[in-house]
């Protein structure tokens, strides 16, 4: 059993070496979001019982604990040594050595994935609109079809007029039914990443029209001074067969572009009794699907939600993640993000088709590591001012990004 510190220099050479390694940051939520490796999953001692063993599923997986000097760090590795957790070491001189050594600190939360949806922007090249533009569109009764891809119950917290539900993880699923060649597609979120990774997937399933993004979305549209919609329910139907098949066609040329590998049910399995690396099942439908009967040991991470907020779902940098759906649709568009993300992705290739079957929900009951959101406050002033801060903040991670050498998503691609 390893109880030995970890220096500053040591975890630097892990994060770059390509064996399984874990960060965990066991401050607070608040202090978490105040500054944090890039690398660290937010789990507090008082969650360890129930997130550890889902979060960090193999026990023998190298963890390295943060915290900023207050104990938290040698708290969560002794309850996590003491529940078997083998190899659990704490950050010698917490986080203060890790920024006095020239490294990075990031604030916020679910780093990572938004850092990349800034990437995936400034490689591809991401088309947007502004509000103000859009507005006028709408006053103009273009054709245009808007998908907010946020989950439904954000979506009818509040939204962009005229818009439709439609999760990121169901956008190529479901948009060739709404796609006309003479339309174009507005793909909104709360701020910025959903839309980029949303309008990028239908974008590279080659959905007909135009596809673009709304910048900043309903954040955006509230500081243009626009009105929003509230308590809204319009959703992107399921598929028609036409539409399924399109979307399935589309999604077999991605996995070709991008090399997504389909895996057998008894490769998984090997792979599930394999003590030496750690294995993540995902099921990336919707949650209603999910319930209704779902394969053994899988978790719900509608794909939307995996990219948009991987931190939330695997930890282990090296692990692998294997994702099923009911056509494989779903689980390869979202696995082409994972793939460039670095993450070791492969899609079940039959599916959901066949059992052993659960029922019911297996949700984290974690409290996400998200402290305020910006359009939460009470005072609209302030409420105005957080959304502003909040997108300036996902904009300039790229620049911190480029001055980060321990940032690189993948040895070999462009991220």
């Amino acid at each position: 059993m390893s109880f030995t510190a970890t220096t500053t220099r040591e975890l630097a050479d892990a994060i770059v070496d390509e064996h399984e390694l874990a960060i965990v940051d066991a401050r607070d939520h608040e202090a978490y979001s105040q500054g944090h490796l890039l690398w660290a999953a937010s789990i507090r001692t008082v969650d360890v019982h129930h997130a550890a063993p889902i979060l960090l599923p193999r026990r023998s997986t190298r963890v390295v604990v943060t915290d900023n000097g207050g104990g938290e760090a040698e708290d969560l590795r002794d309850v996590l040594a003491s529940n078997g957790w083998t190899e659990t070491s704490v950050l010698a001189g917490g986080i203060d050595s890790w920024a006095e050594e020239g490294h990075e600190l990031y604030s916020g939360v679910n780093v990572p994935s938004k850092l990349f949806g800034e990437l995936v922007e400034r490689h591809y090249r991401t088309p947007h609109v502004s509000a103000l533009e859009l507005h006028q569109w709408i006053d103009q009764e273009r054709p245009l079809t808007i998908l907010d891809s946020r989950t439904e119950r954000e979506f009818q917290r509040m939204s962009i007029p005229t818009g439709r539900s439609c999760p990121g993880g169901e956008l190529v699923h479901r948009a060739f039914d709404l796609a006309d060649q003479d339309a174009t597609i507005v793909v909104n979120c709360a701020g910025r990443t959903r839309s980029i990774l949303g309008t990028e997937s239908l974008v590279r399933a080659g959905v007909p029209g135009r596809v673009i993004a709304l910048e900043n979305g309903t954040m955006g549209w509230e500081l243009a001074d626009l009105i929003l919609d509230h308590g809204k329910t319009a959703t992107a139907s399921a598929p028609t067969s036409i539409g399924r098949r399109q979307a399935s066609v589309a999604a077999t040329k991605v996995a070709e572009r991008f090399n997504v590998e389909q895996i057998t049910r008894s490769t998984m399995d090997s792979w599930g009794a394999d003590q030496t690396r750690t294995l993540h099942l995902f099921d990336v439908r919707t949650p209603d699907e999910y319930k209704k009967g779902h394969l053994l040991d899988f978790r719900n991470a509608p794909g939307g939600q995996l990219v948009q907020a991987t931190d939330e779902y695997a930890i282990t940098r090296g692990a692998r993640l294997v994702l099923a759906d009911d056509d494989l649709t779903r689980a390869t568009m979202t696995a082409s993000w994972l793939l460039e993300m670095g993450w070791e992705t492969y899609v079940l290739d039959e599916g959901v088709s066949q059992g052993p079957f659960e029922y019911g929900n297996t949700e984290l009951p974690l409290n996400s590591p998200q402290v305020v959101l910006p359009y939460d406050p009470g005072d609209a002033h302030i409420a105005r001012q957080a959304m502003q801060e909040y997108l300036d903040w996902e904009v300039a991670l790229v620049d911190q990004y480029d001055r980060d050498d321990l940032a690189q998503f993948t040895s070999d691609g462009w991220a």
